[in-house]
């Protein structure tokens, strides 16, 4: 079985992979891990997980080493664990969304020495959507604007999703277009609609898993691509794929669409 590391082990996609690993029947939860002083520090994991007593206690420090950390935690945390992981040769998946350029960059250099599957949405369908809507933007062209929204519960501490600027780079790089130029978050007073640009929209409601559209429209009509999450499991399976998928590459920076080989 693949020893396995959760990183945010006691949030609620930690809980949940802790449950499916276990469930799969093909890892071996070896630790879970959060930040020094959190309030889950000592906590059985497979409690956590709602599976009854494990015998392993979520930490702030790593004791057994796993084959495969999987980290959907803040920002912070996966910036303290990508180089303890990168010193310890243990390769990573990282779900966590809203890193920063320098963060962005110290997972990239992270990938020169251990493989690293990094993406903002681990489900096959979002995966399948972003392919899908590469296709669309070639063949509609420039006359059809594009926009974005994402829905989330109103927990999520980053804005826009992970996904949603995932999408709107898919689109970008089919179209030959700069994301950094492209995007708007959102609009406000009076601004018309410049050429080119990119509408991104976020909604945070109650307890929305995820739900996001892409919007492509011209003056005689409009094409959406919707994809709804129904479950936190969709990325979680997904998560955990990539997790086996990645012991076995050498190092580099990884997407889910690698693993998915699409």
């Amino acid at each position: 079985m693949t020893k396995l590391a959760i990183i945010g082990a006691a949030g609620r996609m930690g809980r949940r992979i802790a449950a499916l690993a276990v469930e799969s029947g093909q890892f071996d939860v070896v630790a879970g891990l959060e930040p020094a002083g959190h309030d889950a520090i000592g906590a059985d994991i497979g409690v956590l997980a709602g599976l009854g007593a494990s015998g392993v206690k979520v930490a702030d420090v790593l004791g057994d080493m796993p084959d495969v950390a999987i980290d959907f935690s803040l920002p912070e945390g996966t910036s303290h664990w990508v180089e303890i992981c990168k010193n310890h040769a243990i390769p990573m998946v990282i779900g966590t969304t809203g890193l920063t350029e320098k963060q962005e960059a110290a997972v990239a250099e992270a990938a020169m020495t251990i493989p690293i599957v990094k993406a903002g949405n681990y489900s096959l369908g979002i995966n399948l959507l972003c392919g899908l809507l590469a296709q669309a933007a070639r063949k509609l062209g420039e006359e059809y604007d594009v926009e974005i929204s994402e829905t989330h519960h109103r927990f999520k501490a980053d804005a826009p999703s992970g996904t949603a600027i995932m999408l709107a780079r898919a689109v970008c790089e089919a179209m030959g277009r700069d994301y950094e130029k492209a995007a708007v978050f959102g609009r406000k007073g009076k601004q018309p609609r410049r050429p080119g640009e990119i509408g991104i929209h976020a909604l945070r409601i109650g307890d929305t898993v995820g739900e996001h559209s892409v919007h492509f429209g011209n003056l005689g009509e409009t094409v959406t691509f919707s994809h709804s999450a129904h479950t936190r499991d969709t990325f979680v399976r997904g998560a955990l794929r990539a997790g086996q998928w990645v012991v076995r590459q050498p190092p580099r920076l990884y997407s889910m669409r690698d693993v998915l080989g699409l």
